[in-house]
């Protein structure tokens, strides 16, 4: 299938001129996994991970960017359809089951709500740590863990074009409001940014924001124009991977340019902060044309992703990836490490090796390139930067530092950690020497 270009290019034949979003969930995932040959208890069991994990999709992403003929193997397709092992064999059993012999839907449910109490659906103290709090009491769908930082999380934007199946805000998606982190309350955020001059900038995120209208968007951007304390508002956003037509061909694509216009005239930064996974989300012309409007709107684009086994875990994967979007004229910024929820055991690499593919890919890229920091882990007290395996008074060490933490005075100051080959997060490492890990790290 052929995409258009943009709102001012002509429609290519075999493709309607304005594409209309259409939103493929778990309730066509028998369908979809049947077709690419899977069948009988295969089935089921990929349709008991989803009643874990949470499923939606969209045409673009099934009908542009998954080759079929390489399913399962394709890496889109992992990226975004469940997978029979991303979980317990034994749970992924017992729902099946369920399934099979037709079981109550909320019996169904309880099952899966006992499997992701286990998946620490919100990881390094997202809620107990990180939710401020303003005259006494909690602000709901704001999290200000780096002195500089404020996230925001806008009601309206807590879903997405598609989701990942890495995902480490799965638990924004299945529906318990115990897990669900949104607020519509502009004002308590400007509020606590009057309280809080230190604060520079604030990064919507969800969910995605740019699932939201522009009209609702502008409800939360154009109020924290006023605020002479920020420099920069930064979006965290998939649609340039999953729907990129947002920026060029939606019905309110030209409203959402014109407000990324008013906020870089406001003589503050927009910096869109793009999540592409894999080259083959950068190869169609429609995302091609969003990036050059977006660009053309003032707005910044910087990338990241984590390092996923099954997707992404080749050096030629990211040095291809990080100059695709520096030719874009895109700005590469993190590879991080997958976190420690949901299907991690699934996706996770060694920190080993994910130092060395970081190296591998980095040392084969131009120096604009060479913006993108990592291998990244963001745990409870920072962003753990992996900066290699090193021989330190004789004894092999990993080399680490923050480049955030709840500290800042521990920024940038490097700090060393016991090498074990097997260790995926920073919790299975133990401090090397005598001096342990940098106050309040975990």
């Amino acid at each position: 299938m052929t995409v258009v270009q943009g709102s001012s290019d002509p429609a290519v034949p075999g493709f309607p001129a304005a594409p209309v979003f259409s939103a493929v969930t778990a309730g066509r995932l028998a369908e979809l996994v049947g077709a690419a040959g899977f069948t009988g208890s295969q089935v089921t069991a990929i349709r008991a991970v989803a009643e874990v994990l949470p499923f939606r999709t969209n045409r673009y992403v099934v009908e542009e960017l998954i080759d079929w003929s390489a399913v399962p193997d394709d890496p889109i397709y992992r990226l975004v359809f469940p997978q029979e092992d991303m979980l317990p064999a034994g749970d992924v059993a017992r729902i099946a089951d369920l399934l099979t012999r037709g079981a109550a839907p909320k019996e169904v449910a309880a099952a899966a709500n006992a499997v992701r109490r286990r998946l620490n659906p919100h990881p390094a103290g997202q809620l107990e740590l990180n939710v401020p709090r303003h005259a006494g009491a909690p602000l709901p769908g704001m999290q200000h863990k780096y002195r500089e930082t404020v996230l925001f999380f806008p009601k309206q934007g807590q879903t997405c074009h598609s989701y990942c199946t890495y995902c480490f805000r799965w638990a924004q998606f299945v529906g318990d409001a115990d897990l669900k982190m949104a607020s519509g309350d502009i004002g308590q955020l400007k509020r606590y940014l009057a309280d809080h001059p230190e604060v520079s900038n604030v990064l919507f995120t969800g969910g995605d924001p740019m699932i939201m209208r522009a009209g609702v968007l502008r409800r939360y951007v154009e109020p924290l124009l006023e605020l002479d304390q920020l420099e920069s508002l930064r979006i965290g956003t998939k649609a340039l991977s999953y729907w990129p037509y947002k920026f060029t061909t939606d019905p309110d694509a030209d409203d959402m340019l014109r407000l990324f216009e008013e906020v870089s005239r406001s003589g503050k930064d927009l910096s869109v902060m793009a999540h592409f996974s894999h080259p083959r989300e950068l190869r169609t012309p429609v995302v091609e044309q969003a990036v050059r409007r977006l660009r053309g709107a003032g707005a910044s684009i910087r990338t990241q992703a984590p390092l996923m086994r099954y997707i992404n875990d080749d050096p030629a994967v990211w040095s291809a990836m990080w100059s695709r979007q520096v030719s874009m004229g895109m700005v590469p910024y993190y590879m991080f490490v997958e976190r420690d929820t949901g299907p991690q055991e699934y996706f996770k690499v060694s920190l080993a090796d994910a130092h060395d593919i970081f190296r591998r890919a980095y040392r084969d890229v131009s120096g604009l390139c060479r913006t993108v920091r990592g291998p990244s882990m963001s745990t409870t007290s920072g962003k753990v930067c992996v900066d290699g395996v090193v021989d330190v008074a004789g004894e092999k060490v990993f080399a680490l530092h923050y480049i955030q933490c709840r500290d800042a005075d521990a920024v940038g100051r490097p700090f060393y950690a016991k090498f074990d080959p097997a260790a995926a997060w920073f919790s299975e490492l133990v401090p090397a020497f005598d001096g342990g890990f940098p106050a309040g790290a975990a």
